[in-house]
């Protein structure tokens, strides 16, 4: 398929270094674009955003959901036990389990890097 656009210049130029890999560059663009639109999902993007800032084991293990996160699982844990889940709320689900998963592994490595340096 063959796909016309019109970019500024500054785009153009950018776009030209990778050329061969347009294909990818717009996959990957599609896939950002739909994960920062997801509805409810907010809770992924902020605990990322604190494990990128390498933040101290002691933070990590503070580390707690925020307000709305909270509120949001909260939410789909009584819906689940009433009415069920609709397959996107499965889907949001899913990634609530996979976010915890991800904290739990940090908390764990953070605990290994505290023992280590205590003094015995």
């Amino acid at each position: 398929m063959q796909v016309t656009f019109d970019l500024p210049d500054e785009v153009v130029a950018q776009l030209n270094l990778f050329e061969d890999k347009l294909p990818q560059i717009l996959e990957l663009g599609l896939r950002e674009l739909n994960a920062v639109t997801q509805v409810g999902f907010s809770g992924l993007a902020e605990v990322l955003e604190f494990l990128a800032s390498l933040p101290t084991p002691e933070a990590i293990i503070a580390l707690r959901p925020s307000e709305t996160l909270q509120t949001q699982i909260t939410d789909l844990l009584e819906k689940n036990r009433t009415v069920g889940l609709t397959p996107a709320e499965e889907q949001l689900w899913q990634g609530y389990q996979y976010l915890e998963h991800i904290v739990r592994m940090a908390k764990a490595r953070a605990f290994l890097k505290l023992k280590e340096t205590q003094p015995e």
